[in-house]
């Protein structure tokens, strides 16, 4: 696979060499592997600002048009940072295969900005539908506005591959997937331990994972209030990441979830939880200071909260030891 060359400019590592955090530490060792989501509130402040951060992530989807407002941002922001492409509608689990008019548009978004890379979700969300009022009966195929969870079977593993290698194909590049919090699961003899399936993603298929820290964590503290683990989640998630094989995981999200009390849901809403950054803690001393960003779609707060937020991340990956030089 192509890799794709970054346009930063030598100011633009020199303003993220001397990035501080709030708090007065330097954040400059980990501040080119930290990023955060940019939303549509943000857009005029950060043209005016110069941020000194890794990346940024944008949803696909929002800038599939030619041209208009939002694709110019875009265009903007990709003179000065790396833009990471994560998509929510190739439902890469589906059944019924890959939309072709999505991955079309999802290919010309790629040429255009050059990302650094490209990620979506293990997740289905396209399915046949039979209106028994037609004759003869004829199947369409809906969309679902939703993530939803696939089974982890040897059957679910070989859609999913089949997709993910339909879409590497096209893009040229090797992408990423992502973990889903899930809010059911599957009765199935065939049913795979979760980290066993996506390594196996991993080897057949030369993508990478996304490997979204909250999702586990969500995961983790619902199994245990469901009586499925009774395991603490923290280490139930640190179980999960050790399960991985070295080089699987190429991204860490990081986000916020809401406790309802009966159920933990992964909303994207507030700062990171303190489970989430011990998870992540651990993450990074197993497979190292990764690019890691930090989601926030719900309730979105000022540009510095997530600046704020990213900074603590990057101070976690300060943190690890330096890598020895070679001898």
């Amino acid at each position: 696979m192509n890799r794709m060359h970054l346009r930063i400019g030598p100011n633009d590592r020199a303003a993220a060499a001397g990035a501080d955090h709030a708090d007065g530490s330097n954040a400059a060792r980990g501040a080119a592997q930290v990023g955060i989501g940019l939303r549509q509130p943000h857009y005029r402040e950060w043209a005016e600002r110069r941020v000194a951060l890794g990346f940024v992530e944008v949803h696909s989807e929002n800038f599939f048009a030619d041209g208009g407002a939002a694709l110019a941002a875009l265009e903007n922001v990709r003179e000065t940072h790396a833009v990471s492409l994560h998509g929510v509608g190739l439902a890469l689990g589906s059944a019924v295969g890959i939309d072709a008019w999505h991955l079309e548009r999802l290919a010309r978004l790629v040429e255009r900005i050059e990302p650094v890379r490209v990620s979506d979700h293990a997740c289905f969300a396209r399915a046949p539908f039979v209106k028994a009022s037609s004759r003869p009966a004829q199947a369409t195929v809906f969309h679902a506005a939703d993530l939803l969870p696939i089974a982890f079977t040897p059957a679910s593993l070989d859609i999913l591959c089949t997709n993910v290698d339909q879409v590497q194909e096209r893009l040229r590049r090797s992408v990423l997937v992502e973990n889903l919090s899930a809010y059911l699961s599957f009765n199935d003899a065939e049913q795979m331990p979760e980290p066993v399936f996506f390594s196996e993603l991993v080897r057949r298929t030369g993508c990478s994972l996304l490997l979204d820290v909250n999702n586990l964590v969500v995961n983790a503290i619902n199994a245990q209030r469901d009586g499925l683990a009774s395991a603490d989640p923290v280490a139930l998630a640190c179980a999960f990441i050790d399960a991985l094989p070295p080089g699987a995981v190429g991204e860490f999200h990081l986000a916020g979830y809401c406790d309802t009390g009966s159920l933990v849901i992964d909303d994207h809403g507030s700062r990171v939880h303190a489970p989430v950054w011990a998870v992540y803690e651990h993450a990074l001393a197993r497979f190292g200071a990764l690019p890691s960003l930090i989601e926030w779609d719900t309730d979105v707060p000022s540009l510095d909260v997530l600046l704020d937020e990213a900074g603590r991340a990057a101070c976690r990956q300060n943190a690890l030891p330096a890598p020895r030089a070679a001898a």
